[in-house]
């Protein structure tokens, strides 16, 4: 396997864990008062994986944008800033090494 190999699948497990969590985050709330404890012990996991990345980010997003346009606060962009980003870093990376 190349090392453009392992960063594509680095970044694809990236996507995957936060696509994982903006998923769980409509699953869980919707079972009710007691969902499935292995869905709660994933979504925390993923958390954990996710929350280095996506926290940063909120906190950059309310202090510029939400600011500017104060109704995009009731949604979180964090994941798809974080997508978006990813995927470029991902593209400077791979170019760069071929």
């Amino acid at each position: 396997m190349t090392l453009i190999g392992i960063i594509d699948g680095i970044f694809i497990l990236l996507y995957i864990a936060i696509l994982g969590r903006i998923i769980l985050s409509f699953v869980i709330p919707m079972l009710g008062a007691s969902p499935n404890p292995m869905l709660v012990q994933i979504y925390q996991g993923l958390g954990r994986v996710t929350e280095p990345i996506l926290g940063p980010i909120r906190v950059l997003l309310s202090r510029t944008l939400l600011r500017i346009v104060p109704g995009l606060a009731m949604f979180d962009l964090a994941p798809a800033v974080a997508i978006f980003l990813l995927w470029g870093a991902n593209n400077l990376l791979t170019s760069s090494l071929v």
